[in-house]
């Protein structure tokens, strides 16, 4: 399991943790030494697990703040609201108020001038509206006063296994500016999902049994495929058994097209498997649209492949598979990564861990809070990386 290095500082510095959450921020700035001073989470469970960890109590409101008349601070950290910009939520950007919560991060560090700012947020933030989101972002952050260097980042490339792809800003306050980019420590972890997997785990976290009884169904079908297959895009089962006029087909979204005529060549060469199997389990797979959608990410069938040989993920767009290197990312929704060699869930602390923050964490007594807390967070390992990085540039 992760474990971060407490590093005693020469230089302490003082902290404010913006849209904390459970405190991935915190952790990895306090493992170096730091000192937090201030914090602020609208959510109440996340204020209750901060209190409880950290002993400060987060304001509930950012705009509560007053920047006249706040603590001084030398860095201020701010994983700010991702659901504006990310796959995950509407895709809405700033025409959502949580959009509009970046400048509140601007509106206190153009009064406060803090040394540094690390803010974090979803990779999409990067292509979002055309591109004019992250345009809009780089603009205030110079006119606030700041360089700017960008950091994609993800768990699994760090010795994690979680593939969470995430962008951090590195803002460094212009008269510290030495011109020279940042470059990221090497702390490669070199972690398995053997570091982050209980043995021994309560049996509520067994898949449930219409989970169990539809992945049996699909393991039933690739079962009888040929090693060496290749199943992808995502098969669309339910499409291979409905009849499309021309006009009605080309109504269809592009990717769904897309995806039917790609699955076709598939569908046809084993007809005579398929067709039996569909009938056998249409009822089970037609209970949710996602059960009839099978996102193979595995690459081609080895020989005595299983759905139960890799982690499974119940998303939006299907039933998504992927290699047992490591776990889909982690969150806020109801997407709870399935560990097949175990047929279970994660375990809240199992995600805690691949979050890095350490066992001794203490996680809110709801696992359904806990799920969503560390699907929101900040990974801290990473968060050390970048930070660490930082200040050891800066000679602090």
């Amino acid at each position: 399991m992760v474990k971060i290095k407490v590093k005693s500082n020469q230089t302490s510095l003082k902290f404010i943790d913006l849209f904390c959450g459970v405190g991935g921020f915190h952790q990895a700035l306090s493992s170096l030494g730091h000192k937090c001073v201030l914090a602020s989470d609208i959510d109440k469970a996340c204020q209750e697990v901060y209190k409880d960890n950290y002993n400060i109590e987060p304001v509930s409101n950012i705009k509560d703040i007053d920047e006249k008349n706040m603590v001084e601070f030398d860095i201020l950290t701010g994983g700010f609201p991702c659901q504006p910009f990310s796959n995950g939520g509407n895709k809405k950007s700033f025409s959502d108020d949580r959009g509009l919560l970046f400048d509140e991060i601007m509106r206190l560090a153009r009064e406060k001038k803090p040394k540094f700012m690390f803010l974090e947020n979803v990779k999409h933030i990067l292509k979002v509206s055309d591109g004019e989101v992250i345009e809009y972002i780089k603009n205030r952050i110079k006119d606030t006063g700041y360089s700017l260097q960008i950091f994609p980042m993800s768990p699994h490339n760090y010795g994690i296994p979680q593939q969470r792809e995430r962008i951090f800003f590195v803002c460094v306050r212009n008269d510290i500016y030495n011109g020279n980019d940042i470059t990221l420590i090497d702390n490669n972890l070199n972690l398995t999902p053997n570091d982050i997997i209980e043995d021994v785990v309560d049996k509520k976290y067994n898949i449930n049994n219409e989970t169990k009884n539809v992945l049996n169904a699909w393991d039933e079908l690739i079962k009888q495929f040929e090693e060496g297959e290749k199943m992808s895009p995502t098969i669309l089962i339910h499409d291979a058994f409905r009849t499309y006029t021309d006009i009605e087909f080309n109504q269809l979204p592009n990717w769904k097209q897309d995806y039917m005529t790609k699955n076709k060549p598939l569908i046809e060469k084993y007809q005579h498997i398929i067709n039996p199997w569909y009938e056998k389990h249409k009822d089970l797979l037609s209970k949710r649209e996602i059960y009839g959608k099978l996102e193979w990410q595995t690459g081609p069938l080895t020989k005595n492949d299983s759905i139960y040989n890799h982690f499974i993920q119940l998303r939006q767009s299907g039933i998504r598979v992927k290699k047992g290197h490591y776990f889909p990312t982690l969150v806020a929704i109801s997407q709870i990564p399935i560990y097949g060699p175990k047929k279970r869930l994660l375990t809240p602390r199992e995600c805690a861990r691949l979050q890095s923050f350490p066992d001794s964490f203490k996680l809110h007594e709801s696992d359904k809070v806990v799920y969503k807390q560390m699907g929101n967070a900040v990974n801290v390992h990473n968060t050390h990386t970048v930070i660490s990085s930082t200040l050891k540039h800066y000679n602090l």
